[in-house]
């Protein structure tokens, strides 16, 4: 078994003003050599946005590009036609494909947002570029893990392009149980969104995260009550 652990506060950051950014790989001005992804696992953004401001329209192509508001809601649009509001409680995925702009806003005139933005390395390049978002509402299970997204259209959660299986779990403290990988090649990446719990005997805090490759489970337990992101993905 392989790890690599990324403890919150040594995420690259940038203080924008409106953006408050934190990179868990190389992204704009945060550059590490160490830190360029982890298997197709890309981009890990952690941002805080303030009120009415966001991105302006520009350019993806060929990335999976996958948005979790924690916190607030977000306003997108883009150059397939579509135009809504992803709010905290749901997922939005855009296979980028042959290539679309768009842009992304904090919808609230008042209130902060605050998201992750994952960007996954695309196994079908030039595809048709598709927008989805799903509530988690119905997917949520109390003190289980449960998943948000996968390679498959029509299974439980949004779909992408690539041999990926992403699930969350709200976990009460003195949980405990195990993720088995999905795939032989596959890895995990594990983020911490909120309290405290032991992966395979590694103690990881709020917003700290661990990759694991080369196994084909891992134990967890929950120290507090906890939300944890788990991205299954392929190595390779």
């Amino acid at each position: 078994m392989k790890t690599i652990i990324h403890k919150a506060d040594s995420r690259g950051f940038a203080d924008h003003g409106w953006l408050k950014a934190n990179h868990t790989f190389s992204f704009a001005n945060y550059y590490d050599a160490e830190r360029m992804h982890f298997g197709v696992l890309r981009v890990l953004n952690d941002d805080i946005i303030a009120p009415e401001m966001g991105f302006g329209e520009h350019p993806h192509d060929n990335m999976e590009i996958i948005t979790i508001p924690l916190e607030g809601s977000i306003e997108h649009k883009d150059s397939m036609g579509n135009s809504s509001v992803i709010k905290a409680g749901e997922i939005q995925v855009m296979s980028a494909g042959t290539g679309v702009f768009h842009s992304e806003f904090n919808a609230s005139k008042s209130e902060e947002l605050n998201l992750f933005q994952i960007w996954v390395f695309t196994d079908n390049k030039n595809a048709e570029p598709r927008y989805d978002q799903q509530s988690l509402k119905d997917l949520e299970k109390k003190d289980e893990l449960f998943q948000i997204l996968s390679p498959n259209e029509g299974d439980e959660g949004v779909w992408i392009y690539q041999n990926a299986w992403f699930s969350m779990g709200n976990l009460s403290a003195g949980w405990h149980g195990e993720y088995k990988i999905k795939l032989p090649d596959n890895g995990i990446y594990l983020m911490v969104i909120e309290g405290e719990v032991d992966v395979n005997g590694v103690q990881l805090n709020k917003r700290d995260g661990m990759g694991i490759s080369e196994t084909d489970k891992i134990e967890i337990t929950c120290m507090k009550d906890s939300k944890i992101l788990i991205m299954d993905i392929p190595m390779h």
